[in-house]
């Protein structure tokens, strides 16, 4: 079991990726403030440690840039001082730790996961769809340096787009790139869903296992297929029954969901991925968003 935490609210990000299973960026900059209050936070933190027994970790995630939160390092401190015992990992775009301040806030976390899908500035701008201040080589340099910096693991996410970024020129530039950065596993991923925009799709298994042969890097892994992950021992029946039940009654987004049944967005990422592998949802484009229906 992982306690989600979200320091920012939806979709404030710095960037604005092509595939986000979140929707389009809100609010799209490279600005650190508290976004969501430290007291807030802590009460929150508090409260759940008080009335739930200890999760099996703690992750940094949520709907938008963590590091955005300009209080993430003193967050991460108040998790260690209370809960020494919990890993702590951190999900972020990585485009923020070309600052040497967010470098160090994260030094305690016990995993880093950072996302780099590109390595050239023309693809970068094409997928990722970055705040204007940013460029690929600083955000690729922070990587860099972090990895000089810091002791826990870092596991590096790579997300595919048929393309896009698997043309020769950019899967060079990765590879050199990942290369720099030595993290200690690259996890290659693709769209489980429709991301922010509908004409995109994913990767089949060859199309990545092709790419992993190309690099010839390790350790690579292929992201477990969203079918398989019921054999997780986090996957449970009674959620899954509660999605359907919801979206048979009427179509919803994930935000609906979200309010409806009172889950962390990446729950119900988790369990949408899982039913529409197997026809259970279907996705549809409608002027308000994304909505899921029952099949």
């Amino acid at each position: 079991m992982s306690l989600g935490v979200d320091l920012v609210p939806k979709k404030v990000c710095s960037l604005d990726c092509i595939y986000c299973e979140v929707g389009q960026t809100t609010k799209l900059t490279t600005e650190r403030k508290e976004y969501i209050r430290y007291p807030s936070l802590i009460k929150e933190l508090s409260a759940s440690f008080s009335n739930n027994p200890d999760p099996d970790y703690i992750t940094f995630s949520g709907s938008g840039e963590p590091t955005l939160n300009s209080r993430i390092g003193d967050v991460i401190s108040f998790i260690k001082e209370k809960k020494p015992h919990i890993p702590i990992a951190v999900l972020t775009n990585g485009t923020l730790l070309n600052d040497k301040q967010v470098r160090r806030e994260l030094l305690e976390a016990s995993v880093v996961l950072p996302s780099l899908d590109v390595a050239t500035n023309l693809t970068f701008q094409k997928i990722n769809r970055p705040e204007l201040n940013l460029s690929i080589t600083r955000y690729i340099q922070g990587l860099v340096n972090f990895r000089s910096e810091y002791q826990g693991e870092i596991w590096l996410e790579i997300l595919i787009i048929p393309g896009i970024n698997d043309n020769l020129r950019d899967l060079n530039a990765l590879k050199e790139a990942i290369i720099r950065i030595q993290p200690d596993r690259i996890q290659l991923n693709t769209l489980d869903r429709p991301g922010a925009i509908a004409d995109i799709r994913a990767a089949s298994m060859n199309e990545l296992q092709q790419i992993v042969k190309y690099w010839n890097l390790a350790p690579v892994e292929i992201i477990a297929a969203a079918t398989k992950r019921k054999n997780l021992k986090a996957y449970r029946r009674d959620t899954e029954e509660a999605i359907l039940e919801t979206i048979s009654r009427r179509p919803c987004t994930i935000d609906d969901l979200q309010k409806i049944l009172g889950l962390h967005i990446n729950e119900i990422n988790k369990y949408l991925d899982t039913l529409e592998g197997e026809g259970k949802v279907q996705p549809q484009w409608q002027n308000r968003g994304l909505f899921y229906h029952s099949q």
